[in-house]
């Protein structure tokens, strides 16, 4: 069963501590980033392949936000772009400062449980999909 949760982070807001609140607070165990619209004045994020994060200050349209999330462990990846359009994107990071708005749309089942596990295939713990039993 999917259970949407939509709401708005005001100016100010970190988008990446909030969507772990926000996770948290609902006891997420699978979930998924259905849509999120809005601006930053700053964004952290790294980059592919790369140990460090990128920071930028300014003004960014926040054009993509997706991932999987999961009390057990998130990963998003979110794309900004400049005044200029200049669009870069990476690895979801804390330090992503709401500007204006960010809306936000959040699904969730309560049917898998997502965790985040080392198997072998990359040197990364990766997502593991579980189907939950129904009782």
């Amino acid at each position: 069963m999917s259970k949407p949760i939509a709401f708005r982070l005001k100016p100010g807001a970190d988008l990446k501590l909030s969507l772990d609140s926000l996770v948290k607070e609902h006891s997420i165990k699978a979930g998924w980033m259905v849509t999120c619209v809005g601006s930053l004045t700053a964004y952290h994020m790294r980059y592919a392949n790369q140990t460090n994060g990128s920071k930028g200050i300014g003004h960014f349209e926040i054009v993509s936000l997706v991932g999987t999330l999961s009390t057990n462990g998130s990963h998003l990846h979110i794309a900004v772009a400049d005044s200029t359009g200049k669009t870069i994107g990476g690895h979801l990071l804390e330090g992503c400062k709401v500007y204006t708005t960010a809306e936000i749309v959040i699904a969730s089942s309560s049917e898998y449980l997502f965790t985040r596990k080392e198997d072998g295939s990359t040197p990364w713990k990766e997502l593991q999909v579980e189907k939950v039993r129904e009782r």
